[in-house]
């Protein structure tokens, strides 16, 4: 996302089948990083509801997102012109890093 916005470098768009997959997804992720490299997100929206979970880490957006609310959202419809970078294990439904 680097020269199209200016509040980070890369956004991570995925979903989950339901609201309590969503919230442990970002609640893994946000373990995960703490844990594994000490990194601390600066900001969490959506979580009590888990239809749609923003995870700020500054250079890092992360948008996970209900199934349903994804399509609705189609914040990939947004950025057609971005990057994609794609990483092992990925389902073409699954998710997209916007470099």
């Amino acid at each position: 996302m680097r020269g199209k916005v200016d509040y980070t470098d890369y956004v991570v768009v995925m979903s989950g089948r339901s609201d309590r997959q969503v919230a442990a997804i970002a609640r893994g992720i946000e373990e995960d990083l703490k844990l594994k490299h000490g990194t601390r997100c600066s900001g969490v929206e959506g979580l009590p509801q888990g239809n749609w979970v923003l995870l700020d880490f500054g250079d890092v957006v992360v948008h996970i997102f209900h199934q349903e609310m994804r399509g609705f959202y189609d914040l990939e419809g947004l950025w057609l012109d971005a990057d994609r970078v794609e990483f092992e294990g990925q389902q073409a439904d699954e998710g997209f890093v916007f470099p």
